[in-house]
């Protein structure tokens, strides 16, 4: 049974709960701990890096693009206690996502001929441009990520990311636990998880991607002495899809010192 879900975005980036809702929304998928992990962003409403809300445990973390060179991987930070080096990259993070923000709305404008209802901000992601473009065309949301502003579709514009190192080294600074998302997602996926050699944890458990193969990401993870973790993912209003059952959560507790 599932108890802690350990990723999890607000509107903090590009989710739909925020911290008002969240306790209800754990209650209704059954879960006890929910990890906020929002996307290049701290959440300042978190004044530490465990902390409780109307009776549901509640991890500070972010979620953190980098890049090896061969391809860009999500790292997970768990317990964010924040460092100046961290919030200065984030920062940074957030003008480059202003920027891009811009000139994708640009692009599928001028391409549609529309006017999108959305503008440029912090925390801007894609999801946020797809809803815009399904509200304002006959695109859905996930013709939109199809069509127009995917991956090396006509309107995408890449982002400007820390490298995997330095990535690395921000969070394990300003964190408990250092993990990888998703690693059947990648491209390449068994040099994502070799990557794994200097982090701490894994998610292990995850709703999407490659079909997840077990004996891989188990040798991953006896290999590298990692934490198994995992989550939803949650961008909407449900989470405790998959997650973390009472066993593999008092691991992480434990890790995480609390």
């Amino acid at each position: 049974m599932v108890v802690a879900d350990l990723h999890v975005h607000t509107t903090r980036s590009d989710g739909t709960l925020t911290l008002e809702t969240l306790p209800a929304a754990a209650a209704a998928g059954g879960v006890d701990v929910v990890a906020v992990t929002d996307h290049d962003r701290i959440h300042p409403d978190l004044d530490s890096p465990v902390t409780t809300h109307d009776g549901l445990t509640v991890v500070h973390g972010v979620e953190l693009r980098v890049d090896t060179g061969d391809q860009r991987l999500d790292l997970l930070g768990y317990g964010v206690d924040p460092t100046d080096a961290l919030e200065a990259e984030c920062a940074r993070i957030q003008r480059d996502r202003r920027e891009r923000g811009r000139r994708i709305i640009d692009c599928v404008e001028d391409r549609l001929g529309v006017t999108l209802d959305v503008e440029p901000r912090d925390g801007l992601g894609r999801p946020h441009i797809a809803r815009a473009i399904a509200d304002a065309t006959d695109y859905t949301f996930q013709g939109a990520f199809d069509d127009l502003i995917g991956d090396d579709c006509p309107c995408y514009v890449q982002r400007k990311v820390p490298s995997f190192e330095r990535g690395r080294d921000l969070l394990a600074d300003a964190c408990g636990l250092v993990a990888l998302a998703h690693p059947f997602r990648y491209s390449d996926p068994e040099a994502a998880l070799a990557r794994c050699r200097t982090l701490d944890a894994v998610e292990y458990w995850y709703p999407y991607g490659r079909p997840i193969d077990d004996a891989t990401l188990d040798s991953a993870i006896e290999d590298y002495d990692l934490l198994p973790t995992g989550g939803s993912d949650a961008h909407g209003e449900s989470v405790g899809e998959t997650g973390l059952d009472e066993r593999a959560w008092k691991r992480v507790r434990a890790a995480l010192g609390v």
